[in-house]
């Protein structure tokens, strides 16, 4: 179940997060835990930019568990890709999408200095073929 309450596909999303973990040319994972308990979660992706000779960090799935929101688990997942980003020369940025109407999370992404750009994104989804991984 995502944050918005849209419900995901287990037979789609499960092959493909094993994609990502076999390849690190996708993205990676970040997990929180607290006391042994995952809390919390993020993805990030990659995109090159070529007229800023350099790498976007996309920020993807995030997810904090119910028990644990707004006890900075977020927050602190932010400061490590942001620390991490920082110390490869070839990130240009952090960027991420979230859902237009959620105004708590546009309050904690601002609350991190991140601002609102000028681009809107716009989609053309295609079905996932019935082998999830096609080409």
């Amino acid at each position: 179940m995502e944050s918005e309450g849209l419900r995901l596909d287990p037979a789609c999303v499960r092959p493909g997060v094993a994609a990502l973990l076999a390849d690190t040319g996708k993205g990676v994972y970040y997990v929180a835990e607290v006391k042994g308990t995952v809390a919390g979660q993020l993805m990030i992706t990659y995109e090159w930019s070529d007229w800023r000779d350099g790498n976007l960090w996309w920020i993807q799935s995030v997810y904090v568990a119910l028990e644990f929101r707004r006890q900075g688990v977020f927050r602190e997942l932010f400061k490590h890709v942001e620390s991490l980003a920082r110390r490869h020369r070839n990130v240009r940025s952090l960027r991420l999408y979230m859902h237009a109407d959620n105004s708590t999370a546009r309050r904690s992404y601002e609350n991190l200095g991140m601002h609102r750009t000028p681009y809107e994104i716009f989609e053309l989804e295609f079905e996932p073929s019935t082998s999830h991984g096609g080409s």
